[in-house]
This record gives C-alpha cells, sequence and structure tokens, in this order.
C-alpha cells in the first residue's frame, strides 16, 4: 500500500461504548466533543478562517474555464496540487486519459493507526479501514447566451453623495461547482494536521474530469487494489456548496435498498452527530439537512417507489463509490422543500432568479456575480458587543463541512476499536477480573457487582438500530428528538428548537 510519508501532529481520540462479549460487528459511537473546545470563547469548532474560502475565490479567479481536459483544467489541478504541498503534503499525480483527452488525480494517502478487532476465537488483530475525502476541481462552463437581469445584476455606488444603481459585470467562473468543493476538500486537509493520528487511513482525492461522467472518480477506484477496495468504509464527497439556500448531507442510491439502508446511511448519520454536538448553528448559523422532499418517485429504477429522502438529486463523484457498494456522504447545497420533481433547484432567492433558481452550470456561477448577492456584513452573532461572526456563506459552509467531515472519522468503524478504545477495554477486564478474585477470596462478601461492560455490545446495537428512524427527520439539531416520529413535516434543526 503506497502511503504518503507525511506524519500527522497533534489531536484526539473518542470514546465509545465498548462491548463485555469483544463483538463487533455493530458497534455504534457517542457524541463527541470538539477538540476546539467552547469552554474558551476564543476557541469556537471550526474556527478555520478565510483560508477555504480565500483559496475557493483565487481558484475561480485565476482559472474560470476549467473543463475536463482543457489547459484551464491542467492549471487548476497544478495550483491544487501546489496548495497540498504548501500543506506540507505529498501529493501523488495520477494521470489517466479518456477519449477527451489527458486529466489528472491528485491523491494523499495518510495510514492511520488500525482498528483492533477479534476473529470468532477471540484472537485480536489490527485491521485497516479506509475514509475518501474528495472532490472535483474540474467545471463545465455554460454554452448558452449569458442572461443579464436588470434587477439583479446591479451594484450600489455613491457619486457627489448621490446613491446610484449602475450594472455589474459579471462572469462564469465555477466557484460554487467546484471551486468551494476542492477549497473544503484542503480546508479538510489543514484541519486534519492538527489532529493526532486516526485510526483510519485516510485518502485525500482532488478528481480531475468529475464533468466528463466522473471519470477522474472512476480511474482512481479502479487504481486500488482488490484489498484497499474492501477495506473502504465510506466516501466524503463535496460539490456546489455556496449557492444553494440550504446545505444537505446525502447518502447514496444503493441505500434505499431496504435490507441496506441502515448499513448505508449509518456514516450519514454520524455526520449528523457531529453537527449536533458542536454547536454549528449557535457560532456560525450553520445547519445541515436531510432531503425535506417527501415526494415519491422511483429513484434506483427498481420499480418501486421511493420518498426522496437521504438522497441528492444531484450526482456527482460519489456515484462511483455508491455503485461499488460503498458508503457514501455526499454534501452539497440545494432547496428541497417543493411537492414536485419538477419545481426542485437550488434556490428560492428572488435576487438568483435569472436561470429559474438553478446556478449549477449556469452564468450565475460567478464569484462577482453570488458574492453581491450572497455576503452579509460581519456581526454580532451572540449579543456581547463585539463582532463574532462572519457574513460570508461561502466561508461558515466550507468550514464548517470540513470540520464534520474530519471530526465523523473520530467516531471509528464497525470492525473494530481504536487503539484507545481497546486499551480502555483491557483496563475494564482487568478491573472486573480483580474484583471477581477478590469476591472469590471472601466467601462473606455477599454484594453482588455487575460488571461496567455488562451487556453493552446488545444495549448499544439496539439504540443503534433505533437510530435509522432518524431518516424521517430533517436537521442535525432535531435528530436526537424525533427519532421515534414518522409523520411530522421536515424542517431544519433550528426551527424545531425554537418551536
Amino acid at each position: 500500500m503506497n502511503f504518503n510519508t507525511r506524519s500527522v501532529k497533534g489531536g484526539k481520540l473518542i470514546s465509545l461504548a465498548l462491548t463485555a462479549a469483544f463483538i463487533l460487528s455493530s458497534m455504534s459511537s457517542v457524541l463527541l466533543t470538539s477538540c476546539k473546545s467552547n469552554n474558551n470563547k476564543n476557541l469556537k469548532p471550526a474556527d478555520y478562517g478565510s483560508y477555504g474560502s480565500d483559496f475557493a475565490r483565487k481558484l475561480a479567479a485565476d482559472f474560470p474555464d476549467r473543463k475536463p481536459y482543457s489547459e484551464g483544467e491542467k492549471s487548476a489541478g497544478e495550483a491544487v496540487k501546489d496548495e497540498m504541498i504548501k500543506l506540507k503534503y505529498e501529493p501523488v499525480v495520477q494521470s489517466f486519459t479518456s477519449k477527451g483527452g489527458s486529466s489528472a488525480n491528485y491523491v494523499v494517502k495518510i495510514p492511520g493507526t488500525g482498528f483492533y478487532d477479534a476473529d470468532s476465537y477471540g484472537n485480536v488483530s489490527v485491521k485497516h479501514r479506509i475514509a475518501i475525502i474528495g472532490a472535483h476541481y474540474d467545471n463545465l462552463p455554460p454554452t448558452d447566451k449569458k442572461v443579464t437581469s436588470a434587477k439583479t445584476a446591479t451594484k450600489a455606488t455613491t457619486k457627489d453623495g448621490v446613491k446610484e444603481t449602475t450594472p455589474l459585470e459579471y462572469s462564469y467562473d465555477g466557484i460554487s461547482d467546484n471551486a468551494s468543493g476542492t477549497a473544503c476538500l484542503l480546508t479538510a486537509m489543514k484541519a486534519f494536521s492538527e489532529y493526532p493520528a486516526f485510526a483510519y487511513d485516510v485518502y485525500f482525492v482532488a478528481f480531475g474530469a468529475g464533468n466528463d461522467n466522473y471519470a477522474g472518480a472512476r480511474e482512481f477506484y479502479k487504481s486500488l487494489s482488490q484489498e484497499e477496495q474492501s477495506q473502504i468504509d465510506v466516501m466524503y464527497c463535496m460539490e456546489s456548496l455556496y449557492a444553494g439556500d440550504k446545505v444537505y448531507a446525502s447518502a447514496g442510491y444503493q441505500s434505499l435498498n431496504s435490507q441496506n439502508k441502515y448499513k448505508m446511511r449509518r456514516k450519514l448519520y454520524q455526520a449528523y452527530d457531529v453537527c449536533f454536538a458542536n454547536t454549528l448553528f449557535t457560532n456560525y448559523g450553520f445547519d445541515l439537512y436531510y432531503n425535506e422532499s417527501g415526494v415519491k418517485v422511483d429513484l434506483n429504477g427498481d420499480e418501486k417507489e421511493d420518498i426522496y429522502n437521504e438522497v441528492s438529486a444531484n450526482k456527482s463523484d460519489y456515484i462511483v463509490f455508491d455503485e461499488a457498494g460503498i458508503p457514501v456522504v455526499f454534501f452539497d447545497s440545494f432547496e428541497y422543500n417543493f411537492t414536485k420533481m419538477d419545481d426542485m433547484k437550488e434556490t428560492k432567492n428572488l435576487n438568483l432568479q435569472n436561470y429559474g433558481g438553478i446556478i449549477r452550470r449556469t452564468h450565475d456561477d460567478s464569484t462577482a456575480f453570488l458574492d453581491s448577492v450572497l455576503i452579509e456584513p460581519d456581526y454580532d452573532r451572540n449579543g456581547d458587543g463585539e463582532i463574532d461572526c462572519s457574513g460570508d456563506r461561502l466561508q461558515i459552509r466550507i468550514n464548517a463541512i470540513a470540520f464534520i467531515i474530519v471530526e465523523a472519522l473520530l467516531k471509528g468503524s464497525d470492525y473494530g476499536m481504536t487503539k484507545e478504545q481497546y486499551d480502555e477495554y483491557l483496563q475494564k477486564k482487568a478491573k472486573e477480573a480483580a474484583l471477581a478474585s477478590s469476591e472469590a477470596s471472601d466467601p462473606t462478601n455477599q454484594t453482588t457487582s455487575v460488571p461496567a461492560t455488562a451487556g453493552t455490545s446488545e444495549t448499544v446495537t439496539e439504540t443503534a438500530e433505533a437510530t435509522t428512524t432518524a431518516e424521517t427527520t430533517t436537521s442535525a439539531t432535531t435528530k436526537k428528538k424525533t427519532t421515534t416520529t414518522t409523520t411530522k413535516k421536515k424542517t431544519s434543526a433550528t426551527t424545531k428548537k425554537k418551536k
């Protein structure tokens, strides 16, 4: 296995409920506390500054035309590679060709410490599991003539003390699709280096030619050994994070199979747990939604109507991994609060309707235009008299999603314990053995003690299965309250909390 040799610094790993029987086929994680604790008001979760949004805007400005196999895409890929090097990684360039031409993926593989697993005889060994984090850096510029609305494409100016409105000149550069996702990938890489070694082997990949039927993702998956392919636990994918009204996290289409639903959506639920546990709405106004649509349609071609819930109307590089039966978590921005499929679009914002609320692959996917509509002034969120929250939606979303992905890795694998969890398990077993020995040597002691880990495995598994009903809810901050509710209207986390 060809790993990046870079060492990873600092951080922590979570503690999970441990099993007395040491059977790990369905281990469930507990909510974790962010490594950036809120005990200090100056240390907030996802407090990564403007690094990601700055890179997204620069990538879009420098390489507005990043069509698959073009010189612009090649130059953009080189810029991504250079940024990975600045972050002190050693990316491997994975070149490939197709009918359209030549492109490249930029890959960083970081080895983890592995997970402790026991076989049916109780023999413990360390097994490696893989998490993939990826986004495509190319774009697909529109070919139609630009529509310019006098209502939306204007800016306020002041001349001799008189306010005037003048036309806003803007041009397509793919800031949302997919400079934003690429920047989120790099932000996750930057945040990753602030943690200690992870149990997961983590593969970061910037995909080329994503707009050519996910050619880069297909080439990357094909390049993995059969062993690596079998070790993949999850693939996280990011696309078009800026322009949509809300940010959604979705599972893949394979999760529509009722027999695989929990297995294929478990990582999705972990992402929502991270959002809930780390006060991202309190600090930034960021919320993470389930697909809110109750529209019933056959989504996977099995001639059965599926509720359009927890899967995305938009496809991206994750499709390659979903087709291979690998759990995926896809982050994008959109608007699903409609009753008809044909009505679904990215935004209801009246200032973003030049193309009927669709931004991807239209001229409205422009930094100048979207910034003029979506950026708000920085403000005092907690009312303490100090400006403490950015009004830059792009910055907030990139940082929050990168944070969620990295923290979700700490929630562990279904296939074993981290070293810390295993050490804790051994300590508990040693204490139980000592207590049992003490009671056996004192026949007058009538006290019965229940081992700390007795029954943990069954309890954890039952609790985990119960959470599958959470797919009828919409956002992270209401998930815990509504896990048994199947008829409530799907709304956002914060709306339910305020009620």
